[in-house]
């Protein structure tokens, strides 16, 4: 846990530095993510296709909505 920089030892700008380091490294983990997310959405579409061109039809519904109901 961050101490608060009166406290600590570590400068106000060491502190400023850490929290603008970390929001860096978590901005690009969230970017690599969201790529993820696009190619995996990408794969299910094209299989998704692939079933409808050999005329298999899905429910468009996801299965935990219909067992909530």
């Amino acid at each position: 846990m961050v101490k608060e920089a009166s406290k600590s030892s570590a400068s106000r700008e060491e502190v400023v530095g850490y929290h603008k380091g970390s929001l860096n490294t978590l901005v690009a983990e969230r970017n690599e993510l969201i790529k993820i997310v696009q190619v995996t959405e990408a794969l299910m579409q094209a299989h998704l296709k692939a079933l409808n061109d050999l005329g298999v039809k899905l429910e468009t519904a996801p299965a935990q909505s219909r067992e909530k109901k």
